[in-house]
C-alpha cells in the first residue's frame, strides 16, 4: 500500500487520477518559481524520505479503515525512511462538489473513525485531552502531526491541492527541529518567510513551532481560509473517551 517516489516516477501508469495526483505533488515540491513554504518536506521528497499511498473515495464508509491500515503499515517502517519522514496520502477526488467546510467534516471525520478502530492503547506519554499542548493524533501506538490540504483552499495556497491530500509527520522527526533547537528556530524562521510570500493571506495565528508555549497542533491540522479556527478540538472520538475517564 506504500510507495516510494522512485516507485513512482519509474512505475507503469497508475490509475489516471493516482498518476495525476501523483504529478501535481511532485511539481508542488519542485517548483522553483513558487518554493513551497515546508523545507522539510521538500528535502524529504527531493531525498526519498517520504512514503506515499493513495486513498479511494475519502468520503465512504471503508476509507477510515484502509487509512488506518496505511497508517499501520507506515508505522513499521517509518524511522527507516529519514529524517525528514513523512506519509502522504492522495485521494481520489470526491464525488460532490465541496467546500472547504464540507472537507473539513470529512477529514475531521476520517480521523475519528480512524482512531475508534485502532486496536492498540493510546500512548502514555501522550496526554489524552486535546486542550493539552502536548496532544497528537496517534495511530497504532505512533503520534503524527496531521496536514490536510484541499481543492477548494484559494488564497490559503499552502493548503491548496488538486486532490484531497493527507500527510501525516511521524513525531521524531521534531525531535532535532523544534523550538528549543537551533535548527528548528532557523527552519522556522525560514517557512514562515516562504509561507508569508506563497499564501495572499495573512499568516494563520494557529500556526506555531513544536515546542512553543500555547501551541495546540490540532488547531494547524486543518486550517480554513480565515483566520479563525474551532472552538474546540474536532477530534470528538478522543474527547468523549478523555471525558469518561474524568468521571
Amino acid at each position: 500500500m506504500l510507495y516510494r517516489k522512485t516507485e513512482l516516477e519509474n512505475a507503469p501508469e497508475r490509475t489516471t487520477w493516482q498518476s495525476k495526483a501523483f504529478t501535481s505533488f511532485s511539481e508542488m515540491m519542485l517548483s522553483r518559481e513558487s518554493p513551497y513554504p515546508c523545507v522539510p518536506g521538500i528535502q524529504g521528497f527531493k531525498e526519498d524520505m517520504l512514503r506515499f499511498a493513495f486513498l479511494s473515495d475519502p468520503s465512504g464508509s471503508a476509507a477510515p479503515e484502509t487509512l488506518g491500515q496505511i497508517l499501520k503499515q507506515y508505522g513499521t517502517i517509518s524511522r527507516e525512511t529519514g529524517d525528514y519522514a513523512s506519509l502522504v496520502v492522495l485521494c481520489e477526488p470526491c464525488l460532490h462538489s465541496y467546500q472547504i467546510k464540507d472537507y473539513e467534516s470529512l477529514f475531521w471525520n476520517l480521523l475519528n473513525e480512524c482512531h475508534a478502530a485502532d486496536k492498540r492503547e493510546w500512548p502514555e506519554h501522550i496526554p489524552l485531552d486535546p486542550s493539552d499542548p502536548a496532544w497528537e493524533f496517534c495511530y497504532d501506538g505512533e503520534p503524527y502531526f496531521a496536514f490536510c490540504a484541499t481543492p477548494a483552499h484559494e488564497r490559503r495556497k499552502s493548503r491548496h491541492f488538486p486532490y484531497l491530500l493527507l500527510a501525516f509527520q511521524p513525531r521524531f522527526v521534531f525531535e532535532k527541529i523544534n523550538a528549543s533547537t537551533p535548527l528548528g528556530r532557523k527552519l522556522q524562521n525560514v517557512i514562515r518567510k516562504r509561507l508569508s510570500i506563497y499564501d495572499d493571506l495573512p499568516i494563520h495565528p494557529s500556526l506555531k513551532w513544536y515546542g512553543e508555549e500555547n501551541n495546540h497542533e490540532w488547531k494547524q491540522y486543518f486550517l480554513a481560509e480565515e483566520n479563525t479556527s474551532p472552538s474546540k478540538c474536532p477530534f470528538m472520538a478522543m474527547k468523549q473517551k478523555w471525558n469518561s475517564l474524568r468521571s
